[in-house]
């Protein structure tokens, strides 16, 4: 029975023929049942002898299936193998990839403006203490950006910071005394009703440069590189007297409309400039709560909406296009990119 199944095994050429062939003998009706239907007849000890027989037989036959199977399944792969061969010369496919999102690419141009410039990136807690966001930015308790519809309030002495100026606040203290010149990128949060222009959650980077010598010339100077970094290099500027509580002189900037050129249109409000955000002296007392000396060093603050900026860039007209994570919104802008 091995010797005519090997021949048979040698002339199978698929699985569909080997399975036939495995029934021919392993299946109910098989050549094994058929020599187990031979026991019947026999005595005990016949019965025995013979069933050690067939099972050897069967494993033997069972072995021989098996081994043909593999070298089937085998022969299956290789051929499978040469069929989908690749043309490695051929173009691929086309892969859409994603892209930065633009809230973050205008915080990279505008971190390699400034590292650039010799400013170093600092970092701080977007859950901050009174003390670090208000206190120590000479904010008294009871000015109006201090209330409640103005800042999340964890509690009366913990916040979500209204602004990425207790990140200077940390630095000078850290410094104690020593010369800095750092911009503070981060989240912030206060307690707007999202429109157009306006959300909860908004982004800033905010700059602190203390020195010997500095003056307002020096912060003028650094804006303008940013406006035409950033905005175009044929922008100007222009600074306005403001009031904060932490810089005095405190100035609002403005740059020359991109759409009228300074001529004057809707988008400016026929003046020629848009607001784009404040800036200042440090103030003496600010100086002298963080350690520093104002006889000895001066400087100067600025604190510009990182979402203004890009949407000034790129022409976006709603600040909430930056948090629909509409793939077509973004799609567009790297296109523009």
């Amino acid at each position: 029975m091995i010797e005519n199944l090997k021949k048979e095994l040698k002339q199978i050429n698929n699985l569909v023929e080997l399975n036939q062939l495995k029934t021919n003998y392993l299946g109910k009706k098989g050549l094994i049942s058929q020599k187990m239907q031979d026991m019947k007849t026999l005595s005990p000890e016949e019965k025995k002898q013979l069933g050690q027989e067939i099972n050897i037989l069967k494993k033997e036959i069972e072995s021989l299936f098996l081994a043909k199977e593999n070298e089937l399944k085998e022969a299956l792969i290789n051929e499978e193998i040469i069929k989908e061969t690749k043309d490695v010369t051929m173009p691929s496919y086309k892969f859409n990839l994603g892209t930065i999102h633009p809230l973050n690419q205008t915080i990279i141009d505008l971190e390699n403006l400034y590292i650039g410039l010799g400013y170093e990136v600092a970092e701080g807690p977007e859950i901050e203490t009174d003390e670090y966001c208000f206190e120590k930015l000479n904010l008294p308790k009871g000015h109006p950006a201090r209330d409640m519809q103005d800042t999340f309030y964890i509690n009366p002495e913990l916040l979500l910071r209204s602004q990425t100026s207790p990140v200077q606040v940390r630095t000078m203290l850290e410094k104690k005394g020593k010369p800095i010149k750092i911009i503070c990128p981060g989240k912030t949060y206060r307690r707007d009703a999202d429109d157009a222009t306006h959300s909860h959650q908004f982004m800033q980077c905010e700059g602190l440069v203390l020195g010997h010598n500095i003056t307002l010339a020096d912060l003028k100077g650094a804006l303008l590189e940013m406006a035409k970094k950033m905005l175009g290099e044929d922008r100007k500027i222009r600074l306005r007297p403001s009031y904060f509580p932490f810089t005095e002189p405190s100035v609002e900037v403005d740059v020359s409309c991109h759409k009228c050129g300074g001529k004057g249109c809707s988008m400016c409000k026929n003046t020629g400039w848009i607001e784009i955000l404040g800036a200042g002296m440090v103030n003496h007392h600010v100086l002298e709560m963080c350690g520093y000396d104002p006889n000895e060093i001066q400087g100067f603050a600025f604190g510009v909406g990182i979402e203004r900026i890009t949407m000034l860039k790129y022409g976006i007209e709603d600040i909430r296009n930056f948090y629909n994570n509409d793939l077509r919104f973004l799609k567009e802008f790297k296109e523009v990119k």
